[in-house]
């Protein structure tokens, strides 16, 4: 509480994370690999960046992490997005109720042909799949990501004609 004027201090933090869309060729085409997140939505992994760590290198590790991959070759950038929130719960990052400007970037990863996807469950991610890029669109559930995802298909599109 701040005594001068009465008001509560209000909490605000910067986070960064870094995550990748990742694909894989297919007999059938070109796939995305989705992740069922706590809260029940499809999207990408992705995670704080860790002190003196590069973005890209950030990105890697946490779909590795998340996704159980081991090998991944990043292709090309695909932007940042960011938002904002409260935080729910207190974390090592944010103590409870500190409002959150959250910037991730993301990049788009190649996975070899016939990798195949394990959920991190320490991370309470529920599921991991495989979805046709003809599909991925209509399956991914965060409106502000769609704009990376976007650009992802379009660079798929452009180089493998799926």
């Amino acid at each position: 509480m701040n005594h001068e004027s009465g008001k509560k201090r209000r909490i605000v933090r910067t986070e960064y994370s870094a995550g990748g869309i990742v694909f894989r060729k297919h007999p059938h085409g070109i796939e995305i690999a989705f992740l069922l997140d706590p809260f029940h939505k499809w999207t990408f992994a992705k995670g704080h960046i860790e002190r003196g760590e590069k973005p890209d290198v950030a990105g890697v590790r946490e779909v590795k992490e998340e996704m159980g991959i081991r090998k991944l070759r990043v292709m090309a950038p695909l932007g940042r997005i960011d938002w904002w929130f409260r935080e729910r719960r207190g974390t090592a990052h944010s103590p409870k109720g500190a409002l959150v400007h959250k910037f991730a970037y993301y990049f788009l990863m190649e996975a070899p042909a016939g990798t195949k996807l394990y959920p991190q469950k320490s991370e309470l991610i529920k599921a991991v799949r495989w979805v046709p890029l003809d599909q991925a669109l209509r399956l991914s559930s965060y409106k502000d990501v769609r704009p990376v995802l976007q650009k992802a298909i379009a660079m798929l599109k452009s180089r493998y004609g799926n």
